[in-house]
């Protein structure tokens, strides 16, 4: 069986975020999946060795890097369209569950069992209490998104920024606090000053 899974993996890159605004840099689902891995490391490594959990950081990493990517057949939809209302939040799931199958369908039976809860989060269940780290990484990459626009000038990320800022504070979650305080201070310096 040809498996074209990889390839349609590859075209994450065509996918632009931030579509609704206007963008300094812009920025494509590929880096963004990656940004949202390193992150989920940082967040994992942060939980076990600043607060003693013990997650599992690799399981979560892996999670991390396929989290956006039915996107490449949904595009990214911009989170003010997705949660306008229920209605079409519901039907944006089922789209993108729609999505998950048809990636899930490309990829070959002797290594379904590691990519379906990579793909398909409703299958995994062994993993659910750690999704958290993902979505605080997603949210966090988004964070730094709009710091990064308003240190280069663009104001156009002033709302998003404080709607993600009280987001953030909502979820109450020490590693994120951790984050904030030691390490995102630097996106806000230039070269020169860091």
């Amino acid at each position: 069986m040809e498996s074209h899974f990889f390839a349609y993996m590859y075209r994450l890159r065509y996918i632009e975020r931030w579509s609704l605004m206007r963008n300094v840099m812009k920025e494509n689902v590929a880096e963004h999946s990656f940004h949202v891995a390193i992150l989920t490391h940082v967040l994992c490594t942060i939980a076990n060795d600043v607060y003693d959990r013990k997650v599992p950081t690799d399981r979560i990493v892996s999670m991390a890097l396929f989290h956006d990517a039915t996107e490449v057949f949904t595009g990214d939809i911009p989170t003010p369209v997705k949660h306008h209302n229920p209605k079409i939040l519901s039907n944006f799931r089922e789209i993108e569950q729609l999505a998950a199958d048809r990636l899930l369908d490309m990829i070959p039976d002797s290594l379904r069992a590691v990519y379906d809860p990579l793909i398909d989060p409703k299958k995994n269940t062994e993993l659910s209490e750690y999704k958290k780290y993902v979505k605080a990484a997603d949210l966090l990459d988004a964070y730094l998104k709009c710091v990064t626009e308003l240190s280069a000038g663009n104001r156009e990320f002033t709302t998003a920024k404080k709607q993600i800022e009280d987001t953030m504070a909502s979820i109450s979650m020490p590693e994120l606090n951790y984050f904030l305080e030691h390490m995102a201070p630097s996106f806000e310096k230039t070269i020169d000053e860091l």
